[in-house]
């Protein structure tokens, strides 16, 4: 799979960046928000994996972005954050994420959230 990863941390997005890679993915990387629409607009990926608490463009309102761009609308959308209330999880949902995983998701979990069809 093609997919993009956003995160401002960035020894967390090195970290995943290296186990997608080491199961056969191609990777790029965003280091904030505005990064991440720019690649996505570019590249044609299959899944963004964003975090939520990223300077400027807060994951929230890039996949609220990329969901109402009709040229990429139909990426597959993962939250990979430490915010994990219910409130939270409604709020990633409403912005358009398929999938909210809670940091530190385990490699399983990561695998899992790429599986399901794209909406």
């Amino acid at each position: 799979m093609q997919i993009l990863i956003a995160d401002d941390d960035q020894a967390a997005r090195h970290t995943l960046r290296n186990l997608l890679l080491e199961q056969g993915h191609a990777v790029q990387t965003a280091a904030d928000g505005a990064a991440a629409i720019a690649a996505a607009r570019l590249g044609a990926f299959d899944v963004a994996i964003l975090d939520i608490d990223m300077p400027g463009l807060d994951g929230w309102s890039v996949a609220w972005r990329l969901r109402h761009d009709v040229t990429i609308r139909a990426m597959r959308l993962v939250a990979l954050t430490g915010r994990s209330s219910p409130g939270d999880r409604q709020r990633s949902r409403e912005a358009g994420f398929d999938v909210h995983l809670v940091k530190p998701a385990s490699p399983p979990e990561i695998a899992a959230s790429l599986r399901s069809a794209p909406p």
